[in-house]
């Protein structure tokens, strides 16, 4: 048995299956789920039928570099969404379809970490579990941005110390963050690639959430993007990682791509090809109407802002919550410990968030999402009104009774 399997921690649903264990919830409220980030939008139906019209491509083996066709339409939105140079991806070397982002950027650590050189893979803490597990399988060690209220839940590049770039092999970035929804610019981006030049590591960009901005004039930036600004349109040492899931509502596709630096795109082929993970026909061709379509992309975006706009308003007179720049979470602050406050709100409302220090590791003195609930805003509008409503009288009952016991001393 792989030792460093032993490494890994349970993932947050499992720890959240067993905090809800025991607790039988109020049978007269529907139970709502606000706790897992899965899009609960009605798949378009041009996707649907792209994939049904293409069955008949199930009797050949897929290869792995994916159809020309699928790479062209990908190569084509990403120079359209992100303002790059139409030349600068050949669609060749620079691009390369994935089963989703989640099995691309776990293995693409098992690909490019050198473990005999003590290596460190660098984190946002709260984070997504999977760069952890693909850091420590890959035999690496992970280390952790914290981010928090003080730096905006944006990782803070300028302080990390030397010596752990010195060590860095392989940094993930999420943008927009999951859980928090922060947003890094392309002073950022570009800061971190000098920081790559100079000490020789590779980003790994996820940006499944980049379709999820809440302001529709002001898109999030990508790593890619903040490349070409510099004129680095060879994207050297830049990978990103892009997902349908969210952008298009259709999670059980598994459909995404990996795009970037053209020698990493090479030895992550070669990867995969012994790794078995081809994208089947119908999915490619599914997948290739997906992008070149933005109508239902802006529909999506349009859903998730009234879904925003309802719950804050909700929410704000008892919290201090703000509105995201990306993605579709809140990440709340609650008046108690998170996990009470979750176990809590469940047995007594039947709604069910994520614990923040599910996400997150303790590190560099704190545990970052120690305080703090993610609520996906995932089911439909009524639904999150009515967990809104749920979660509003569960927080003001918990702060009259707080204030009374303060009286009461």
């Amino acid at each position: 048995m792989n030792p460093d399997l032993a490494a890994l921690q349970p993932y947050p649903f499992e720890r959240l299956n067993q905090l809800k264990s025991g607790v039988t919830p109020p049978a007269h409220l529907k139970p709502i789920n606000l706790s897992i980030g899965e899009p609960q939008h009605a798949t378009p139906e041009f996707i649907i039928s792209a994939l049904r019209d293409h069955l008949n491509g199930l009797a050949r083996y897929p290869t792995t570099r994916g159809e020309p066709a699928l790479r062209e339409a990908i190569g084509a939105w990403l120079a359209r969404r992100f303002d790059l140079p139409r030349a600068s991806l050949d669609i060749e070397n620079h691009i390369l379809p994935v089963n989703g982002t989640r099995e691309a950027l776990f293995a693409v650590a098992q690909c490019l970490i050198d473990r005999r050189s003590a290596p460190l893979v660098l984190m946002p803490n709260p984070f997504y579990q999977i760069y952890e597990g693909a850091a420590l399988l890959s035999g690496a060690t992970p280390w952790f941005l914290n981010t928090t209220a003080r730096n905006g839940f944006l990782p803070d590049f300028a302080a990390v110390p030397d010596t752990v770039w010195q060590r860095c092999q392989l940094i993930y970035i999420c943008s927009p963050g999951n859980p928090c929804g922060a947003v890094l610019d392309i002073e950022a981006l570009q800061q971190l690639i000098r920081l790559a030049d100079q000490y020789d590591f590779v980003i790994a960009s996820d940006e499944c959430y980049s379709e999820l901005y809440l302001d529709e004039g002001n898109p999030a930036p990508g790593l890619l993007q903040a490349a070409a600004r510099m004129g680095r349109d060879d994207y050297r040492r830049c990978l990103v990682f892009h997902s349908l899931s969210k952008r298009s509502s259709v999670p059980g596709l598994r459909s995404g791509f990996v795009a970037g630096d053209a020698e990493l795109i090479r030895q992550f082929h070669l990867y995969r090809t012994y790794h078995g993970s081809a994208m089947p026909p119908a999915t490619q061709m599914a997948s290739l109407a997906a992008w070149k379509d933005e109508r239902h992309v802006q529909d999506n975006r349009r859903l998730y802002r009234e879904k925003f706009d309802a719950v804050l308003e909700i929410l704000k007179p008892v919290s201090s919550v703000v509105r995201p720049a990306g993605g579709f979470y809140l990440w709340l602050q609650t008046p108690q410990d998170d996990q009470t406050f979750v176990r809590e709100l469940y047995a007594r409302y039947n709604v069910t968030l994520l614990p923040g220090s599910y996400l997150s590791r303790s590190a560099h003195g704190g545990n970052p999402g120690e305080g703090y609930v993610r609520i996906a805003l995932v089911p439909g509008l009524d639904e999150c009104i009515e967990a809104a409503k749920r979660l509003r009288e569960f927080i003001l009952t918990f702060k009259e009774q707080h204030e009374k016991l303060a009286e009461h001393y």
